[in-house]
Order: C-alpha cells, then sequence, then structure tokens
C-alpha cells in the first residue's frame, strides 16, 4: 500500500507519535530507558538538595577512647607488672612495657585516632620506664603518675581558691560562651563544687598509690592504677554533669528514655 491509500487518521497519529518521540528525546524528566516521566522541578528550577548534616560531637566516652582507651592506658602497666614478676628482671620488664607502648601507638595511628594522642601515651610510658631504669626499682615505674597527681590536685585546688576553677573554665571554653559565666555566682558556685569533686579524686589516688609505693607493695599499686583509673573517672564526669549540668540546662537522659517502649506506629500516624 502506498502512503498516498494511508487513512488520513492513521497518517495523523503517525505524525504525532514521530512528534512525541522527538519531544522524549529532547525532555530531561523523562527516562528513555522505560519512557516515564521522571519527578523533576520545573521551570527551569534547580533540583533542591538535601541540606549537609553537622555530623554530632563525640560523647565523653568517645573522647576517653571506649574500651579501647581502657585497654590502650591500662596494658603497659599490666606487661610492666607480669613480666617482672615471672623474670625478676627490671631491665626485661621496662622494654616489654616500652614495647606494649610502641605497639599501642601504632595501633592507634592504624585506627586514625589523632596522633597527639598515641604521643603521648608512647611518651608517659616512656617516662616512666625512664623513672624506674634511674631509681632501679620496679615501683619507680609508677612514681611519675603518682606526682603528677599531686600537680593536677594543686592546680585544681588554687583554681577554687582564686575564684576561677577549672572545670569552668575548661567547660565554658568548649562551649564557646567565654567568660561571661564569671558574672553567674551561682554557676560559679557549681563550677567550684565541680573542680573539687576533681580535687578529692586526684588526692586520693595520690593518698592510696603514695602508701602502696612506700611498702612496696608494685602488684597492688598497679591494681590500685587500673582501679582508680578510668572507673573513678567515670564516676567523677558523671559527678561534675550532675553539678554543673541542671544550671546550663542539661540533664541526663532518663532510663525510660533511653530503654521505654516505642510508640505503636498506627498511633504515631493517627497523631
Amino acid at each position: 500500500m502506498s502512503s498516498s491509500d494511508t487513512p488520513p487518521d492513521l497518517a495523523e497519529a503517525a505524525v504525532a507519535d514521530d512528534a512525541g518521540s522527538e519531544r522524549d528525546r529532547n525532555d530531561p524528566a523523562t527516562d528513555h530507558a522505560t519512557g516515564t516521566t521522571l519527578d523533576l522541578p520545573v521551570n527551569g528550577s534547580e533540583v533542591a538538595m538535601p541540606a549537609e548534616q553537622t555530623p554530632p560531637r563525640p560523647t565523653i566516652w568517645e573522647q576517653m577512647g571506649g574500651p579501647m582507651g581502657m585497654l590502650d592506658s591500662g596494658l603497659p602497666v599490666v606487661v610492666f607488672v607480669l613480666v617482672n614478676a615471672i623474670t625478676h628482671h627490671l631491665g626485661v620488664a621496662i622494654a616489654s612495657a616500652l614495647g606494649a607502648g610502641v605497639v599501642i601507638a601504632a595501633l592507634r595511628l592504624i585506627r586514625k585516632k589523632p596522633v597527639t594522642q598515641a604521643v603521648a601515651g608512647l611518651f608517659g610510658v616512656g617516662i616512666a620506664a625512664f623513672i624506674a631504669y634511674r631509681t632501679g626499682s620496679a615501683k619507680g615505674y609508677f612514681l611519675f603518675g603518682i606526682w603528677s597527681f599531686v600537680l593536677y590536685g594543686s592546680a585544681l585546688l588554687i583554681s577554687i581558691l582564686v575564684r576561677w576553677p577549672l572545670i569552668g573554665v575548661l567547660w565554658e571554653s568548649v562551649n564557646g560562651r567565654g567568660r561571661t559565666w564569671r558574672a553567674n555566682r551561682r554557676l560559679v558556685r557549681r563550677y567550684d563544687y565541680a573542680t573539687a569533686v576533681w580535687v578529692v579524686v586526684f588526692a586520693a589516688r595520690y593518698v592510696v598509690q603514695n602508701q602502696l609505693y612506700a611498702a612496696n607493695e608494685v602488684g597492688w599499686l598497679a591494681t590500685a592504677r587500673l582501679v582508680m583509673g578510668y572507673p573513678v573517672y567515670l564516676l567523677a564526669i558523671l559527678a561534675t554533669v550532675l553539678i554543673v549540668g541542671s544550671a546550663n540546662g542539661m540533664a541526663l537522659p532518663s532510663i525510660r528514655g533511653r530503654f521505654g517502649s516505642k510508640k505503636n506506629p498506627s498511633a504515631e500516624v493517627a497523631e
């Protein structure tokens, strides 16, 4: 059949179909594979992109390193005491502790933890090992930590006496509020109390561990170092939040809010 024999209605349909195909090829809103129309903005408006979300701040537990942080801080001490008890050779124990410190620093870097954290941990182990070597005694490994408690506790106590509690300085610096908190006497008093908590923590660590050091109880000294480390720090942090948080409009998450039952989805839809 020639083109002249084609019925008029079929010819018009073919022309319309060709025109529609041409429009689809030029229309970015058409999926050419499926022939469906895409939901794109019209009138040349830009595509609305989801706003970038600010990553959440790391929690205090995460900043302290979590379970791995506890392992990192305690492993060199445990290695030192165990090797010293087994070999009765101070040099071997010191070398083992340093080796553990190097391994921990390397693992921190592999886990992409801050380099300063890795270097600081290794530096602390190095100083403790050096003092043990110089004193010729295994208990010397703990001497640096014992006297650091005196330094930290004294600095905190002095800050209370001069009415610049260090917990307040640190807390407000983290929250970016500068020195405005100094005008609030009630808030300053709260920071005094919170700073006093940390004074008690460092004083207790010094008294207990210094007594064990004097008695040459290396095993118990290592135990006290571990037990009075992260567990006590976490309790002190909790006390700090309870003392200071309420004055700053903060509150700890309730047990019901964290472990309570979830709403029925149908109820949420109804709301």
